[in-house]
């Protein structure tokens, strides 16, 4: 048999050195990643790489992560990036409580609601209202209209099928908190530090109702910050 993580998974037993996460705490992905660690109380250590920087350290970085995104996981010598691998290396690897549904269709949900994330409200909740009406005001930027209006005019449809999954059970993928809120937590963040995300928000009660439960857990309060 090979000797290698996978082995050490299929007893959920990893080695003891910590995990490195390597990536920047304004990273989306690279939070997404923090929370997961601290739901599941791992202790982890972290290299801060700014990848949007023309250092010699992002060269280095290139190594780890031939994309060159963020975030990456180094395990005594696993190397793996993606962050829907890392959460679920997170998850699978070390003891604590388990973030994924056991039942197929709910851990189908959980699959669902996480590519809905990636694929269509991470660029315009998050590149499009956020950084378009929010950050590029602030540092004296030109907004791009074309992009700040096409995210506006999607936002509300986008939440409007969020809001009928969190309708349906406390968490987005059942009764329990799984990956899918977890992944849900920096977009949904950064996208309400505009006030016309507020103002979305505001009018799908059931969504709001779950910002108010997953923001005001331990692992998303410890992680709200920048820095």
């Amino acid at each position: 048999m090979e000797d290698g993580p996978g082995s050490t998974l299929s007893t959920g037993q990893l080695p003891m050195a910590l995990p490195l996460l390597y990536g920047a705490n304004y990273s989306v992905y690279v939070r997404i990643a923090r929370i997961v660690f601290a739901e599941k109380e791992v202790a982890y250590e972290q290299e801060q790489v700014d990848i949007f920087s023309d250092s010699e350290s992002n060269s280095r970085y290139r190594m780890i992560h031939p994309f060159g995104k963020i975030p990456a996981l180094d395990h005594d010598g696993f190397l793996l990036f993606e962050t829907s691998a890392i959460t679920r290396y997170i998850d699978e690897g070390f003891s604590g409580p388990c973030l994924q549904p056991t039942d197929a269709k709910r851990r189908a949900r959980m699959n669902q609601i996480i590519g809905i994330a990636d694929n269509y409200l991470y660029q315009e909740l998050v590149w499009g209202i956020y950084v378009e009406g929010v950050e590029k005001p602030a540092r004296g930027e030109a907004r791009d209209h074309g992009r700040f209006s096409k995210a506006l005019s999607l936002a509300p449809r986008y939440l409007e099928v969020m809001d009928a999954f969190a309708a349906q059970a406390p968490w987005m993928a059942g009764a329990d908190i799984s990956l899918a809120d977890l992944h849900l937590v920096p977009i949904f963040a950064y996208f309400l530090k505009a006030e016309q995300g507020q103002q979305i928000l505001q009018q799908r009660p059931a969504l709001s109702a779950w910002w108010d439960r997953v923001s005001s857990r331990p692992s998303v309060k410890s992680t709200d910050q920048v820095s």
